[in-house]
């Protein structure tokens, strides 16, 4: 069993699914016949996780009486609240850091990750960096590629000016030491490019395809893979 807990940054709009997430977090969307956060708990618990916190912000009110204590899951639930201001995905997990400890692995809220947790924490201790990212050899197939990795280690990382030499994606797991918090950056992305410069970025080359719920097309494939699964 895994020692460290997970933050999901599940706070929000969810606006590629509107018009659903008018009335609803994206962490709630059915996915075969399930809120998807259920789905989504159940593989942490698979993974060996025991205690899981849930950033939530936008109608957070609803994620909380879904997942309650995380008793029902097997799994200690707690929640960091965002706040009136939205502080960005890095300033969301900022707040959560008394609850978090030394130590945390991050998901974003609209993901399904069937990879190796285990194999993963593994590989943020061999590094001895405050940081650690997951990525996949996507060549544009399931989302544009913005991940230039060779030989074990991450080149360059850019969601928004993208090179042909990228044909990785950001696999949506990382693994943090809070001091990789101390600065003032809002938003994870940013965060990352900052420990990618001062060589303070670890990686991780996961085998298995990512799953997401922020599209409907999302939704759909996530659908099929589970029902091919059984899960």
């Amino acid at each position: 069993m895994s020692r460290l807990p997970v933050a999901i940054l599940a706070g929000g709009l969810g606006t590629r699914l509107d018009p659903v997430t008018r009335q609803m977090p994206k962490a709630l969307v059915e996915v075969r016949g399930e809120p998807f956060l259920s789905h989504q708990l159940r593989l942490l618990r698979a993974n060996g996780i025991a205690r899981v916190v849930l950033c939530v912000g936008y109608l957070g009110e609803q994620i909380r009486e879904f997942a309650g204590d995380g008793r029902a899951f097997g799994l200690q639930v707690e929640y960091a609240w965002d706040g009136p201001v939205l502080r960005g995905t890095a300033g969301a997990l900022r707040q959560a850091l008394p609850l978090l400890g030394d130590e945390f692995f991050v998901i974003y809220g609209d993901s399904y990750l069937p990879c190796s947790y285990r194999d993963v924490e593994e590989a943020f201790r061999r590094a001895v960096k405050p940081a650690l990212m997951t990525v996949f050899r996507n060549e544009g197939r399931w989302d544009q590629s913005n991940v230039e990795f060779t030989g074990g280690r991450i080149l360059a990382y850019d969601k928004k000016n993208r090179t042909a030499r990228m044909h990785h994606i950001d696999y949506g797991l990382g693994v943090f030491h809070r001091s990789a918090f101390a600065g003032e950056q809002a938003d994870l992305a940013a965060l990352y490019q900052d420990l990618l410069r001062r060589e303070q970025l670890a990686a991780f080359e996961a085998p298995e395809r990512f799953y997401e719920i922020g599209s409907f097309e999302g939704v759909r494939e996530l659908s099929d893979y589970l029902a091919e699964h059984g899960a």
